[in-house]
């Protein structure tokens, strides 16, 4: 089946007679005929819905869907793609264990790996997405049980050699988990280029349309978690008395952790009703993905033409420093998502989306409408100077969401806005 026909028909079959669109199954908790059933399902030795903070069966269906869009062997929705990122990490690291991380990722998960993670015990080195091996190699130690980046960085938009850092992780016998929000499986699926662990904000693309938060943890099933390097996987867990997720999960170890675990004590799960509004989103990511990806490119192309820009940051460009890495890991488009700077500093900049008419000054990103945010005085203002630099985020530089309007009319306010300055 194509992706394209995956988004629609993937996750959910209905029987003879059944709903042909996915129920909403809005219950806490579920009936069962007897105790002994119910205990075994408190054991993990049946299969079903016990309370909806673990499972549901709309959530389901939808994780279901997204696991086959990515290619992998299962999936988990959360509330966020904060908590998708946190659950992520704490599945595999406890206090005194240490991750290697791109330095070109969301602010938010910064702020989550530098500020709250480093609170509870797990440390982080980042390291430049352009680095060489071994420079990356030289980031590793002991302790370190996991390497994070991002396909498309958020806003620096770098794209990842996922290949390079899959090869070292790999060396190191530790899985590469990797943010696939912009790119989304339509234009990358990187499973198929070594990576381990996909998340995902599925507030962006995958929703859409800015209604409902979520995230999404996905499981390739293919990583081996024997090694030695990660008891919490291959040793009893007594809060399931002595439950050995490698042993009696086989490639499903990691994800029915993450669900069991995890979610059952941080609780971070998605509601049966974001999940069916998610669910309509994907039914439309193919089109529109392709739809922004080709917009973005017109506005970056426009935009690289006009002598108020300083400069254009898109890596579907054919003179951006990304362009072989796009080429190779994004063939399909680079998402609707640019970065520009416009002379004059901030001061331009902030004149700048003020006059914008149509397109709007949102905390917000990859949804139907276009939008404008500058990051170094928000979404990244927790940032210092020099984590900014790093961050590859300037005073200058403006975050584009191209949105999937007709590009005349994009365009056209662009340009009026420009004039003014």
């Amino acid at each position: 089946m194509k992706t394209e026909t995956k988004c629609i028909q993937s996750g959910y079959t209905p029987g003879n007679g059944e709903p042909r669109v996915l129920p909403i199954y809005q219950s806490t908790t579920y009936k069962y005929d007897s105790s002994e059933h119910l205990g075994k399902l408190f054991d993990l030795k049946a299969e079903g819905h016990m309370y909806t903070r673990i499972s549901n069966p709309t959530v389901a269906c939808v994780e279901q869907k997204i696991a086959e869009l990515e290619g992998g062997a299962g999936a988990m929705l959360t509330s966020s793609g904060q908590a998708a990122s946190l659950i992520a990490i704490m599945n595999i690291c406890k206090a005194g264990d240490h991750v290697v991380s791109s330095s070109t990722i969301y602010g938010g998960t910064f702020n989550l790996f530098e500020v709250t993670l480093k609170k509870f015990g797990i440390s982080f080195t980042f390291v430049a997405p352009d680095a060489d091996e071994a420079e990356i190699r030289a980031a590793f130690r002991p302790e370190t049980k996991a390497v994070f980046g991002e396909t498309i960085a958020n806003p620096a938009l770098t794209v990842l050699d996922i290949e390079k850092f899959a090869k070292i992780a790999h060396e190191n016998n530790v899985p590469l988990i990797i943010d696939n929000t912009f790119a989304t499986p339509i234009l990358c699926r990187p499973f198929e280029f070594g990576a381990d662990i996909v998340i995902h904000s599925t507030t962006k693309y995958m929703d859409g349309h800015a209604m409902v938060l979520g995230g999404a943890i996905v499981d390739s099933g293919k990583f081996d978690w024997t090694s030695g390097k990660f008891p919490e996987l291959t040793e009893p867990d007594e809060s399931y008395h002595g439950v050995v997720y490698t042993r009696d999960f086989g490639s499903a170890a990691y994800i029915t952790k993450a669900r069991v675990q995890l979610m059952r004590d941080l609780g971070s799960a998605m509601s049966p009703m974001s999940a069916f509004l998610l669910n309509v989103g994907l039914e439309t990511l193919a089109l529109r993905v392709e739809r922004h990806s080709e917009n973005a490119l017109k506005v970056a192309e426009f935009l690289g033409g006009n002598d108020k820009i300083s400069w254009v940051n898109y890596p579907g460009l054919s003179d951006s420093p990304y362009k072989a890495l796009a080429d190779k890991y994004l063939p399909r488009g680079t998402s609707g998502v640019i970065s520009f700077g416009i002379k004059g500093g901030k001061p331009a900049a902030v004149k700048f989306m003020d006059s914008l008419k149509m397109a709007a000054i949102v905390v917000h990103v990859a949804d139907a409408r276009t939008s404008v945010l500058h990051p170094a005085s928000t979404t990244h203002r927790q940032m210092n100077d020099e984590q900014l630099v790093e961050a590859g985020i300037t005073p200058d530089l403006i975050r584009m969401s191209v949105g999937i309007e007709h590009i005349d009319d994009i365009l056209g306010d662009i340009k009026q806005a420009l004039e003014k300055l």
